[in-house]
């Protein structure tokens, strides 16, 4: 084993970044980036012990690399790569999840390796074209798919959607029996130990992973244990922490006691899509994207890898059913894996179909009867297909999957917060004013009626917004995003303000009927408001149910400098 150290001197302390490489197979090594001093990861992790970042090259007749790494790793990591190998040999590049811990020297490596073809599923390439803003060699595969390196090294790829991202795949060595599984199975814990000798150490680290990261997918979990169970698994290679020898029956049965425990308890919508037809597999993740903004449980389900018994459990297990249309069969009314989902369906369900684009759909409008007749819940109209999705298209999918989520969470949602009386009219005293946020990105637009804003500093000038985690123009408000912050004027907003209230179909054009005009950044600025600011997102902070939106203001004006702004007084603090 050889270990690289470096030191990165902070603010206030220093950051202690290793590098350790190590045989873990025959022509396979791991090259394991540690992050000593890490004390967050994302918003739910509060780290007790550092984490690692593991990458890993296996040498055949072609040689490929399987994930990058952090970038904050870049000279450490690309000067180890070059002692290991000369970046030019390398063929291809595995990326199993495209998240920036394991993405983020992917775009330097193809500086100096240009050559590799980057392999990874359809969504995976989809989100690095958006990241890495350079062309490249790509290679998309499913599951079944294979890559022959030589010398006894057979890839074969897994799908595992939603374990935690939709991008993600496992890769399979049939050669060495290792299991690459980036995210899956691992753990956020630092240590020179390569293997899992000692398990008592790794305990509370790994189920801390699972419930924040992939307990939320449990059926997906599920679907990924059950899609790699006739695999001989020598060594599972994860993409955080150690990897997995000496235990790995106990760690991946662990898996799958607490996935069969969590899916037997939440309601799930299953998404049936088909990969390689249209624009299937798009129109799928983008609705399911809606689902995840309301805390709702997905399970996507390629039918070209599922039998009809799968089939018919997912749908008698599911709240919501969503269906892409897949293409006629010769010779059949209707397709028969639809025979299937309606044989299995019952009318407390929620329903939801689309087109897929793929020229040769089974008519939606007969399916939509059927479902009808039966008594399902219709959650979002047919989203019709007649050219290739553009970003419109993606958002109305997500708007399509936010209000399937919020009819199925509807009684949850009803249910106010469980205060103390007196604690819940205290904080509604708590007044605010009232303002339209609007955004434009592209040809996608978007409007929310806001109260709780705040300026929230002086230099540079700052104002922060809470938007709820299932509010349709949360997608417009990430970090780099602009938006016009439309100030209400008092005894002048009931119109303004009826008309963002009601509830818009996925996809209607929220500004049919109210006078605008163009903001230097694109936004829509409201002819009726008071003031406006031109703002842009710099940063976003997660709490329970809502978005903290900071960004900063670049551009305002006051039309009427004698009126006041409209004030939004409550009596409760358990809801707007």
């Amino acid at each position: 084993m050889v270990v690289l150290t470096d030191s990165i001197r902070t603010a206030n302390r220093s950051s202690r970044l290793t590098l350790q490489t190590a045989s873990i197979a025959q022509d396979s090594t791991a090259i394991r980036c540690l992050d000593w001093d890490r004390d967050r990861f994302d918003i739910e992790f509060e780290l007790q012990n550092g984490t690692t970042y593991n990458s890993f090259l296996i040498r055949g007749d072609k040689i490929a690399l399987v994930d990058t790494s952090h970038q904050k790793f870049e000279a450490l990591y690309l000067d180890s790569l070059q002692k290991l190998i000369d970046p030019a040999q390398i063929d291809y590049l595995i990326v199993n999840h495209t998240e920036p811990d394991h993405s983020g020297l992917i775009q330097q490596l193809l500086a100096i390796a240009p050559q590799i073809t980057v392999v990874g599923s359809k969504v995976a390439m989809q989100f690095l074209q958006s990241q890495i803003h350079c062309s490249f060699n790509a290679w998309t595969v499913k599951s079944g798919d294979s890559l022959d390196l030589g010398q006894g090294h057979c890839l074969e790829f897994i799908s595992a959607p939603n374990l935690h991202w939709p991008d993600t795949i496992l890769t399979y060595d049939r050669g060495t029996e290792v299991l690459y599984t980036c995210d899956v199975f691992g753990m956020h814990y630092c240590d020179d130990a390569l293997y899992d000798e000692v398990p008592r150490l790794l305990e509370a680290d790994f189920q801390y992973y699972y419930d924040c990261l992939m307990g939320p997918n449990a059926r997906s979990v599920l679907g990924a244990l059950k899609r790699i169970d006739p695999l001989d698994i020598n060594l599972v290679a994860t993409g955080h922490g150690p990897l997995l020898r000496h235990h790995k029956e106990m760690w991946l049965e662990r898996y799958r006691t607490w996935s069969e425990t969590q899916a037997q308890a939440e309601p799930f919508v299953a998404v049936f899509y088909l990969e390689d037809y249209g624009f299937s597999d798009r129109m799928a993740h983008a609705i399911a994207q809606g689902l995840h903004k309301t805390g709702t449980a997905i399970e996507l389900v390629n039918l070209a890898a599922v039998d009809s018994h799968e089939v018919r459990e997912f749908v008698h297990d599911a709240a919501g059913l969503v269906v892409g249309m897949p293409p006629q069969e010769d010779n059949s009314r209707l397709h028969p894996v639809l025979s299937t989902i309606l044989a299995a369906a019952n009318r407390k369900q929620a329903i939801g179909l689309f087109e897929t684009g793929g020229g040769h759909d089974e008519p939606i409008y007969p399916l939509r009867n059927r479902f009808q007749e039966l008594g399902l819940t219709e959650a979002f109209a047919p989203i019709l297909v007649k050219e290739a999705p553009s970003p419109a298209t993606d958002k109305l999918c997500e708007e399509a999957g936010t209000d399937l989520g919020q009819w199925l969470n509807r009684d949850r949602s009803a249910q106010k917060a469980h205060l103390d009386a007196e604690l819940d009219q205290a904080l509604g005293r708590i007044s605010s004013g009232l303002y339209l946020l609007t955004a434009r990105k592209a040809e996608v637009t978007g409007a929310m009626l806001a109260s709780w804003v705040i300026q929230a500093s002086f230099q540079p000038l700052g104002v922060a917004v809470a938007v709820a985690k299932d509010r349709a123009i949360e997608s417009l408000l990430q970090v780099g995003d602009s938006f016009v912050l439309n100030v209400l004027q008092e005894g002048n907003y009931h119109r303004l303000m009826k008309h963002f209230l009601k509830r818009f179909p996925p996809g209607a054009d929220r500004f049919a009927g109210i006078a605008t005009y163009d903001a230097e950044n694109g936004s829509p600025i409201l002819a009726e408001a008071l003031a406006y600011l031109e703002c842009t997102v710099t940063h976003r902070l997660e709490t329970s149910d809502h978005w903290i939106v900071y960004c900063t203001a670049s551009t305002g004006r006051v039309a009427n400098t004698d009126s006041l702004t409209a004030v939004h007084h409550r009596k409760t603090g358990s809801h707007y």
